[in-house]
């Protein structure tokens, strides 16, 4: 597999960009990753990087967008933090990831059995654990088709919570970066929301989340 060049990296489309993952979750789930000289494509992007897309996912350490995706050194820009939410510095790292080094997509990944979305479904409070889990209290509460045990022992309910949380931050993204938000309504990003089973390795993605070349969005750039 070829490292990622300018030039490569500035023929692929955002539909491309998603393909390539989507490509790549196949092969993870079939067990027929690429063949790569990492060492090779240490030394080649030793002077400069240019993913294909940047990817927000959880700590947890069965989720690494790399492994999940079949992805290289210098194909992917790897943004991790407690139950995939965001503040101003990971916005701000998106932004560098887009607008700056040419990134074509932007994922936000949650998994199945997340401990942060359970965490925030008991309304857990420990340290400074306790403001990044207020950040998921919002999907928590927008959940409300589980009338009965709303807590971590409820499989179904943090399931239902962790995908909102996926769908909240989607959202937030576009409220809270205007660069970001115009890339995407011009077409030169695009942004999806997904989700991992750690148990199947496949990857889901939310297709109400979905967005390249959006009609709305794409009428408000012009």
């Amino acid at each position: 597999m070829k490292t990622l060049t300018k030039e490569m990296q500035a023929t692929i489309t955002p539909a491309m960009a998603l393909d390539l993952l989507k490509d790549g979750n196949k092969r993870f789930g079939n067990n027929l990753k690429v063949n790569r000289n990492l060492l090779q494509q240490a030394n080649e992007t030793s002077d400069g990087q240019h993913p294909f897309a940047v990817i927000l996912s959880c700590i947890d350490s069965r989720t690494s967008v790399e492994l999940v995706f079949d992805q290289g050194l210098g194909d992917v820009f790897s943004v991790r933090i407690a139950g995939n939410i965001i503040n101003e510095d990971i916005l701000g790292s998106m932004e560098f990831g887009c607008k700056v080094a040419g990134a074509k997509i932007i994922v936000v990944l949650g998994h199945s059995k997340c401990g942060a979305i359970k965490g925030a479904c008991d309304h857990l409070e420990m340290g400074n654990l306790t403001a990044l889990l207020s950040k998921i209290q919002p999907a928590v509460y927008d959940e409300k088709t589980e009338t009965e045990n709303r807590n971590s022992s409820n499989d179904a309910f943090v399931e239902k919570v962790a995908t909102l949380n996926v769908k909240r931050t989607v959202h937030a993204i576009l409220e809270r970066s205007p660069i970001l938000k115009e890339m995407i309504a011009t077409g030169e990003i695009g942004i999806v929301g997904g989700n991992h089973d750690i148990k199947t390795g496949e990857v889901s993605f939310y297709e109400d989340t979905l967005m390249i070349n959006h009609p709305k969005l794409s009428a408000l750039a012009r």
